[in-house]
């Protein structure tokens, strides 16, 4: 009789790599092999550290939280980092949290090669996520209309007058 053998994609890694890594590819690979930090994104920016420490304690002991941040205004941005004191106890959140309701959003957790001051800040043109640089729709929990819409609800006003 065969055994069944279970695939554990929680500490698998997935194909996205972060652009601005300073480093080699290989390098960045095994520490994401080794990492015990997550990236947490599509958060509201009101979701609080609080918040986030609640559902991702029920996972492991947390060792910090890192919360993303408007690299101009210095409000949250939509995202953040949790670190845990084991690999184990960060694959079980990556295994049990993402894709979970946290102030009715869907949010999403991968490996992150490991938490480095100025990383807290987003990455976009305007200070925040460069999702939102991008974002054509009107979402309430991550402030209103992406900046896109915005430029194109300015021209049109422009236009008019």
């Amino acid at each position: 009789m065969a055994a069944i053998t279970r695939v554990d994609h929680a500490f698998e890694l997935s194909s996205y790599r972060d652009q601005h890594f300073r480093g080699a590819l290989d390098h960045q690979e095994k520490l994401l092999k080794k990492s015990t930090t997550l990236y947490v994104g599509n958060l509201s920016f009101f979701t609080t550290e609080e918040q986030i420490h609640e559902l991702f304690s029920k996972c492991g002991d947390l060792k910090r939280i890192i919360m993303g941040l408007d690299k101009v205004k210095k409000t949250p941005c939509g995202f953040c980092f949790v670190e845990y004191y084991t690999r184990e106890d960060a694959a079980n959140a990556l295994r049990f949290v993402s894709g979970t309701r946290l102030d009715d959003r869907i949010i999403r957790t991968d490996w992150d090669a490991g938490f480095l001051e100025g990383r807290q800040f987003g990455r976009g043109k305007s200070g925040g996520q460069v999702r939102d640089e991008y974002r054509t729709d009107f979402d309430s929990d991550r402030g209103g209309y992406g900046k896109a819409a915005l430029r194109q609800l300015q021209t049109l006003d422009q236009n008019m007058f």
